[in-house]
C-alpha cells in the first residue's frame, strides 16, 4: 500500500473539502489508503468502474456484523434490534427486503407525492413565516422535519407521537454520536409501539402490511426482525435531510444551474440525479470485506480486509460521466450515479428520497424567487457523509 494514495478521514482539510481529496487520490489510482487514528488502514476504490464491481460482488466483498465502526453501547434487550438488514448478505436479506421492497417501488412514491406535496407546503409555509422577520435556517424549518414526516405518514406513526419523532429523526440525521445513542431505546420502543397498534388496528400502511405478512407466515419475520424493519424505516429515510440541504447549497453556489432549473421545473427529476452525483450525502458505503484473497484494479488484497467504496470520488470520475467536474442539471444521458449505492443493497428508499427532493426544490424556487444565502454555510462532514449543519437563507 505504501505507493497509493493516502486520506486520513479526519484530517481537517478533507473534512472540508472531501471532494477534492477524494478526487485527487482518484486521479493517481483506481485504490487508495484510508486511515483514521487507532485503526487499520482500510482499502478505498476510487474509480467508478471498479466501485460499480465491488458493490455488485458480495460472494468476494461481503458486509457483515462487524460492518459499522460505530455499535453504540445499549441494554442487553435492545441489542437484538440493532442488526440492520444493510449488514445482511445472503438469503436472510434477499428474504427481508423482498418482504418490504413492494412498499417502495417508483409507483408507490409517486401515489404518496400529493401527501408529500401538502408536507412540503406546510412547511414551507413555517419557513417563510421564519424568513419575514429575518434570515431563517433552511435545515432546521424544511429538510430536517420533512423526511420524518414523510416517514411518519407512510409508517403510519399517531399525529401525538410525531413530535417525539422528529427528535428521533433528527438525531439520526446528525450522525453516529451521543444523541443518537440516547435516541435509540425511544425509537424501538416507539417501533414496538407502532406494531402492537397496527395488529390492534390494521391500516393502509407499511407497518400494517408488514403486520400482515408475518400473521400468513410468521416463519418469514419474526418479531425482532419486525420491529427492527420499522425503526430501521427511520434511519435510512433521513437522506433527503442531507441531499435536499447540500442541493440547495450547490445550485445557490452554481447561479446559471439555479436560473436554468427555476425556469423549467420539469428539469427537476434529472437535476435531482445530477445533485445527488454531484453533492450526495454518502462520500463512502459501508466497508465489505474480502472473503478471498482478491485481485482489484491490478492489487493483491488478502483474505477479510476491508474495503470501502467511494462514492464521492467515483461520482466524479471522468471516466464515467462526460465533463465530470461540472454541476449540470440538463444533463441528459443516463447518470449510473452510486449515490444510491449499487447492486444488491441499492438503497431500498431511493424512489421516495428523488420524489421528497424533486417536491422539495420545486416548491422552495416557486415560492422563494429571491432565495439567497443569508449566513455562513458550516459543514459538518464525519469523513463518511457530506452534511450541513446550518444553511441560513433569506426569500
Amino acid at each position: 500500500m505504501a505507493d497509493l494514495p493516502e486520506i486520513d478521514l479526519t484530517d481537517p482539510a478533507v473534512l472540508r473539502d472531501p471532494f477534492t481529496a477524494h478526487g485527487q487520490a482518484r486521479e493517481r489510482s483506481a485504490l487508495a489508503r484510508l486511515v483514521v487514528p487507532g485503526m487499520a488502514p482500510m482499502w478505498g476504490v476510487t474509480r467508478h468502474a471498479e466501485c460499480r464491481a465491488v458493490l455488485s460482488d458480495p460472494a468476494r466483498f461481503a458486509l457483515g456484523p462487524g460492518t459499522f465502526a460505530f455499535k453504540p453501547p445499549v441494554s442487553d434487550d435492545l441489542a437484538p434490534y440493532l442488526r440492520s438488514m444493510q449488514e445482511m448478505e445472503g438469503p436472510d436479506h434477499t428474504r427481508l427486503r423482498r418482504l418490504v421492497a413492494p412498499a417502495f417501488t417508483p409507483r408507490r412514491a409517486a401515489e404518496f407525492r400529493p401527501r408529500i406535496e401538502a408536507i412540503v407546503d406546510e412547511l414551507l409555509d413555517d419557513l417563510c413565516a421564519h424568513a419575514a422577520r429575518g434570515p431563517a435556517d433552511l435545515l432546521t424549518h424544511v429538510a430536517r422535519p420533512l423526511p420524518m414526516a414523510v416517514i411518519c405518514e407512510l409508517v403510519g406513526i399517531p399525529d401525538s407521537d410525531r413530535p417525539r419523532w422528529q427528535d428521533y429523526g433528527a438525531a439520526v440525521a446528525a450522525g453516529a454520536g451521543a444523541a443518537f445513542t440516547d435516541a435509540l431505546p425511544g425509537v424501538v420502543e416507539g417501533a414496538r409501539a407502532a406494531v402492537a397498534a397496527r395488529r390492534a388496528h390494521p391500516r393502509d400502511d407499511i407497518v400494517s402490511d408488514l403486520v400482515r405478512v408475518q400473521a400468513e407466515d410468521g416463519a418469514r419475520l419474526s418479531d425482532v426482525e419486525l420491529v427492527s424493519l420499522v425503526w430501521q424505516l427511520v434511519l435510512g429515510g433521513q437522506t433527503p435531510t442531507n441531499l435536499l440541504a447540500n442541493a440547495v447549497d450547490a445550485l445557490l453556489a452554481h447561479p446559471a444551474q439555479l436560473t436554468a432549473l427555476r425556469a423549467d421545473p420539469g428539469l427537476a427529476p434529472q437535476a435531482v440525479e445530477e445533485l445527488m452525483r454531484w453533492c450526495g450525502p454518502q462520500l463512502l458505503a459501508l466497508p465489505r470485506f474480502t472473503t478471498q484473497e482478491v485481485e482489484l484494479a491490478g492489487v493483491r488484497i488478502g483474505v477479510g480486509e476491508p474495503v470501502v467504496v467511494m462514492i464521492a470520488a467515483a461520482n466524479r470520475d471522468p471516466r464515467a460521466f462526460p465533463d465530470a467536474g461540472t454541476l449540470d442539471v440538463t444533463r441528459t444521458a443516463p447518470a449510473p450515479h452510486l449515490g444510491f449505492a449499487h447492486g444488491p443493497h441499492f438503497c431500498l428508499g431511493a424512489a421516495f428520497a428523488r420524489v421528497q427532493t424533486e417536491v422539495a426544490l420545486t416548491a422552495l424556487l416557486r415560492r422563494a424567487p429571491r432565495l439567497a444565502l443569508a449566513g455562513e454555510v458550516r459543514p459538518g462532514s464525519d469523513g463518511g457523509t457530506w452534511r450541513l449543519r446550518a444553511l441560513p437563507v433569506t426569500l
